[in-house]
Order: structure tokens, then C-alpha cells, then sequence
């Protein structure tokens, strides 16, 4: 047995380790707001200490004090193991199930620090998208990972693993939740108490999930996003197709970074501004950003001549976003499409960082003065929204990219409603809803275990295969959505996505899941990949969220703020195989704002695999689908009935249409 795997198997260690010093060239975060009284703080002090043996009690208490007070959470900095992390191939993991295995590899994947955004703090990405509490939940996780049988499943609390209990070899291994409060306790100084105590946790999306596949995820979403808008703009605002086009946007963290990359695949001129200058160098030297800059002059210069020269090429600006929106207004430097990716759903937190404080000090006064730097964030966005209103003006097409940017600006006093409603349509509301999720399109990924891209390119070729084969008898409707993915597929080895894990993704809809893990699991099976394969998706889907500013903002029937497609969804895929499902409170949008679940599911060349991930990826997303038609959308309803047309085992409620003037008079 290796070191390594001995350390997993091991958990919390039999001998006190020596603290670990601080690593400042890692990309932390930043301290959290101090909003414990000191009786909460002995209380925070006595919950992490559960952890360990009353030997070590005094020592530690110490320590666990002082990293409360430095950084406003317990992070176990002393425990962080010393082996190297990065998702290895699954047969390194010692395990007694090979699923279990799997998740040991997925959870590394989203902790690697070429993956998380913040490592030691065990944050994958958003600012607060964490996957553990403390490191010595992850020692704990790991090692129940190492000796769950076939017929066990372990309980995940908000990042505490509780335990394995018995159950049955359909079972999910895991079953995760993250941030379940009871709903009159969840607001964001709430989420800060409970997150200081060890209570509960912020799980984003796919980081408390163990489904994280690096910036690639969402490149490919921002890439239909932005081919999608340039449709609009040519269709809405005349733009000529031939004519270069100019995408402005901020943030080059773990969500945002993917930006620039979507940019050039696009085919665009991009601009993304982002404050923090480890962030910005990271993607840089990943190769997801051409060109760093970090003067306005330069800039404008510099995306003047790509523009004339038609050029496709990804600024970073090394600078807050404001400053961009008004020197580009001040120069006349037209901007086509327009966003923002900054993480708004932690604003205070260092999701947002207001334009007339440095980068130091934002960190410096959101743990010391939290109430002085909110009044800076809001001022920020008003005059942002100020400087974005006049480009719409002149032609603009802004959207808010699902990261609360309309709601919180909304709350600042900002200029950005007409009447009850935004000034600007969310990209789900005008892209993704329509386009995508009311078809059954949704962000479908893989991770070849093996971590061989041999595997990842034999997979591509499959995929592509079997889009193409769906392609020739698909709706009309969906025939641009499949010549999207298509085209992305073919062009995924070249535009080297990869970030840790061999993994992929692309846009399907249900018929195209099933048929693509189908086929994968037929060539694990005979020996063309060599080894087992997670499936997953973003939470970001059809089905399993319900955020009503963003996943389900095109919902009309006033069930946007209902959230029993979410918990439909996760309960449904439990029983029909999942290999592990999560449920969070908070995503993308923030705490409180919306609830979200998702699945990970191995195949291993089985037939209890082709069994379930038939019966599974079905319900997926045709509950999401079920729901969307119901709603009376129109796609949906097109394609629910297309799905009933298919199985007759499938029977699901129609809305009858009203006749709008038969409502005119009633009151």
C-alpha cells in the first residue's frame, strides 16, 4: 500500500501534526466578516474540537481561536495533508467499492489547486463554493470513502460526513446536503453566524457536489451564451454578420475566467476585467486569456485595433470593471454585448469589489468594517450601472449572467428597473430558457477515470457519433442546438479545455444522455476505454434547480419562487440509481435566493449501469421538462409531448390555453 493510500485510510491522524505555515503563494480568501460574539466563538472553538481527542484540546483551541479571529472561519489549516492534490487514476484509491472510488477522485478534482479558486480554504470556486468545511471533515470523508461496502451510503451534512448506514446496492453511495436551513433562518448574516459556528456551508453548485470540472464547464455554457446573443443582435439591433463584434464583461475567477476562452471560441473580441492579479495571471499562464493588460489607455487601444484588424482575440484587464465601462463610454468604443461575472451572490464577501478601494483594502475593511464597505459596494454598482445604461443607449445588449448582478444592484438604488420590472433581460429569460433548457438541453459532463486523454478523445469521437446520428431525425427546432454541440465537440481537443480531470461537457438533451453514457458504457464494457466513467451535469440545468433570477426566470406562471422541482428532482434521481445526488440552499445566485440539487453516476461497463443510467437520466430531465410545460412554455410543451409520443409509459399533465380577452374584464 502506497503513502498515500495509507493516509487516506488513516483519517484524522494518530499523531498531532506540526502547524502547517501559511502559504502566500496560494490563492486565499479573503478574511470573512468577525460576526460572532465570544460566546459563539468559545462555542465555534468546542465544535471543531469534536473532531479530535481531548489530548490535543488545548493545543488546538488555541490555534482554532486565532484562526477565527485572523480569517472569520476555522479552516484546520495544521491538518491539510502533505501528499500532493489532484484527482489520480481510480485505481490508486483504496476502496472497497468502486464508486466510492470515484467520488475519492472527484472530490480531489474539485480541491486541486489548478481547479479551486481558493485551495487551502477548500473553496472550488464562486468566492464561498466550498466543498468542506475544515480539513478535517475532508480526512473524515475520505477515509468512510475507503471503507464503504456496495451496500452502505454515507450522509453528508453541509460537509460534516455523519456517518455510513446500511442500505442496498442501488443506493446512492452519498447523499449530500449543503446549507438546509429552516427557511426563516436564511438570510446572509445567518449564513455567516452558522458558517463561522461549523454548522453549515455554502455549496455553490457542483463544489459540494464533487462534480467541479475547472473553468471548462461553464466556457461551454458562456460559448452557447454568446453565439446565442450575437443571434440576437443581428436579429434585434440589425447587426451585420460579417461585422466584428466586442463582448465586455468582469471576473477571471473560477466561474468567471471561462470568459475569455468562450470569447475567442465565439469568435469575438472579449474584454474581461478582473481585480484580484493572481486570478487574472492563473488563467493567463492556463492559456484561457491572450493578452493581460492593466492600463485603460493600452486597453482601448489595443481592442481599437483588433476590432479594425477583425481580429479574435481575450483582453484581461488587470482593473475593476467600472473603470472600463466608463473609459470605453468616455472613448466611444462600442460595445456589442455586455455582462458581468462577478460573484454578486456574495457581495460583501469578497464576490464584489466597488471601484474606488484597492484590492487590499476591500480585504482589509470587509472583515474590519463590513457595514463601511457595503455602502462602498452599492455606491460601486450604481455608478456601474450608470456607465452600462449609457451604452445601451448607444446599442448595447446587456444581460445579467445569473450571478445576481440585476438583484443586487436593484437593492443598491441603482438605476435598473422599468417599473416592478429589470431594465435587462437575464440571459436564461432570453438565451438559455427558450433556446435550451425548455427542449431538454442542459450541461451534460464526464470524467474518464483513468486520466488518460486517450480515454477523453475516444470519448469525444463516441459523443460526436451519436449527435450526429440524433441530428439526421431530430425537430427542426433543435436542429441549431445540435449543430452547436456538434460543432463544440469537434473542436473540444483543440481548444484545449481540459483543466485537472479528463473531462468534458456539451449541451444534450435527454435522448442525447442516454444514448451517449449508453455507448460509453458499451465501450467500457468491451475494452475502447479503459476505465470507469463518472456522469454528472451542472446544477445549472433543466430540472435541477429552481432560482427564479435565473434557472427558472423564464417561468410565468408565478411558480418561480416554488422550489419542488429541485427536491423532485433529487428525490427521483436517488431511487433510480444515482450513484450520489446532492441538495443545496444557495448557488449562483445566492444564499437564500434559490435551491439546487445534482447527481454523479459511474459507469463501469455493467448491466446494472446501462439499467440505471436509463432510468435515471430519463427522469432528469423530463421532470424539469414536466414542469417548464406546465408552466405554458411553449417549447416545452413541444417537447414533453414529443417525449409522451415516444414512451407510453410516460403520461404527463398538459395546460389548457386561455384565450387572453376572456381575462380582460373579470376585475
Amino acid at each position: 500500500m502506497t503513502s498515500f493510500q495509507d493516509a487516506i485510510k488513516q483519517g484524522i491522524p494518530v499523531e498531532l501534526p506540526s502547524p502547517k505555515p501559511y502559504d502566500t503563494d496560494i490563492n486565499h480568501a479573503p478574511p470573512r466578516r468577525n460576526i460572532l460574539s465570544d460566546d459563539e466563538k468559545r462555542l465555534a472553538v468546542r465544535n471543531a474540537l469534536r473532531y479530535f481527542p481531548k489530548k490535543w484540546h488545548a493545543e488546538l483551541a488555541q490555534e482554532f481561536a486565532d484562526e477565527l479571529n485572523r480569517f472569520g472561519r476555522i479552516y484546520m489549516y495544521r491538518f491539510r495533508p502533505d501528499y500532493e492534490m489532484y484527482a489520480r487514476p481510480i485505481e490508486e484509491y483504496p476502496a472497497k467499492s468502486k464508486q466510492a472510488a470515484a467520488i475519492m477522485l472527484m472530490i480531489q478534482n474539485n480541491l486541486d489547486p489548478k481547479v479551486a479558486q481558493h485551495p487551502h480554504e477548500l473553496i472550488t470556486y464562486g468566492g464561498n463554493g466550498a466543498v468542506f468545511q475544515n480539513w478535517a471533515q475532508y480526512l473524515l470523508t475520505m477515509k468512510y470513502l475507503s471503507e464503504m461496502t456496495e451496500e452502505q451510503t454515507l450522509a453528508m451534512y453541509s460537509g460534516h460526513p455523519m456517518g455510513l448506514f446500511p442500505s442496498h446496492k442501488d443506493a446512492p453511495r452519498v447523499v449530500v446536503t449543503n446549507g438546509m436551513m429552516i427557511p426563516n433562518y436564511s438570510s446572509l448574516d445567518d449564513y455567516d453566524r452558522h458558517n463561522a459556528l461549523g454548522n453549515t456551508q455554502y455549496g455553490q453548485m457542483t463544489a459540494g457536489s464533487y462534480m467541479y470540472i475547472g473553468p471548462q464547464g461553464i466556457v461551454h455554457g458562456t460559448t452557447i451564451t454568446i453565439l446565442n446573443a450575437k443571434r440576437i443582435i443581428v436579429e434585434r439591433f440589425g447587426k451585420n454578420t460579417d461585422e466584428p463584434v466586442l463582448f465586455v464583461s468582469s471576473g477571471l475567477g473560477g466561474m468567471s475566467g471561462a470568459q475569455p476562452k468562450a470569447g475567442n471560441i465565439a469568435g469575438v473580441v472579449s474584454v474581461v476585467a478582473e481585480v484580484n492579479p493572481k486570478a487574472a495571471k492563473k488563467r493567463h499562464e492556463q492559456g484561457w486569456v491572450d493578452v493581460l493588460i492593466d492600463d485603460l489607455d493600452i486597453l482601448s487601444q489595443r481592442v481599437r485595433e483588433a476590432l479594425q484588424n477583425k481580429d479574435v482575440i481575450s483582453f484581461g484587464y488587470i482593473g475593476n470593471i467600472v473603470d472600463v465601462w466608463e473609459k470605453f463610454d468616455k472613448e466611444n468604443i462600442k460595445i456589442d454585448l455586455g455582462s458581468d461575472q462577478t460573484s454578486l451572490h456574495n457581495p460583501f464577501n469578497g464576490g464584489y469589489y466597488p471601484v474606488d478601494l484597492s484590492f487590499e483594502q476591500s480585504n482589509q475593511m470587509m472583515a474590519t468594517e463590513p457595514e463601511k464597505f457595503k455602502e462602498y459596494v452599492y455606491a460601486s454598482l450604481r455608478r456601474q450601472v450608470n456607465a452600462i445604461n449609457k451604452h445601451t443607449a448607444k446599442g448595447t445588449y446587456f444581460f445579467d449572467y445569473g450571478n445576481a448582478f440585476l438583484l443586487e444592484s436593484s437593492r443598491a438604488g441603482a438605476d435598473i428597473m422599468e417599473g416592478n420590472k429589470f431594465r435587462y433581460p437575464s440571459y436564461v429569460e432570453d438565451i438559455m430558457g427558450p433556446f435550451c433548457f425548455d427542449y431538454g438541453f442542459g450541461p451534460f459532463r464526464w470524467v474518464c477515470t483513468s486520466g488518460k486523454p486517450e480515454d477523453l478523445q475516444k470519448t469525444d469521437e463516441i459523443a460526436t457519433r451519436v449527435l450526429e446520428e440524433l441530428k439526421q431525425n431530430a425537430p427542426e427546432r433543435i436542429q441549431q442546438q445540435m449543430a452547436d454541440n456538434i460543432q463544440w465537440i469537434c473542436g473540444a481537443q483543440e481548444n484545449k479545455l481540459v483543466v485537472g480531470s479528463q473531462a468534458r461537457i456539451l449541451y444534450a438533451d435527454a435522448w442525447g444522455r442516454i444514448k451517449i453514457a449508453e455507448a460509453f458504457n458499451e465501450a467500457i464494457k468491451n475494452g475502447e476505454i479503459s476505465a470507469p466513467i463518472v456522469l454528472g451535469r451542472d446544477h445549472h440545468d433543466v430540472s435541477g434547480t429552481d432560482s427564479p433570477f435565473r434557472e427558472t426566470s423564464n417561468i410565468y406562471d408565478g411558480s418561480m419562487f416554488t422550489a419542488d422541482m429541485a427536491i423532485q428532482n433529487v428525490i427521483g434521481d436517488s431511487f433510480r440509481g444515482a450513484t450520489w445526488v446532492s441538495i443545496h440552499n444557495g448557488g449562483g445566485v445566492g444564499w437564500g435566493e434559490v435551491i439546487n440539487g445534482g447527481f454523479g453516476m459511474l459507469l463501469d461497463g455493467s448491466g446494472d449501469a446501462d439499467r440505471r443510467l436509463k432510468q435515471m437520466l430519463y427522469w432528469d430531465v423530463n421532470n424539469g421538462i414536466a414542469r417548464r410545460n406546465w408552466a405554458r412554455n411553449d417549447n416545452a410543451m413541444f417537447t414533453i409531448q414529443r417525449a409522451m409520443d415516444e414512451n407510453p409509459d410516460l403520461s404527463v399533465t398538459i395546460p389548457n390555453l386561455v384565450e387572453e380577452s376572456i381575462l380582460n374584464n373579470l376585475f
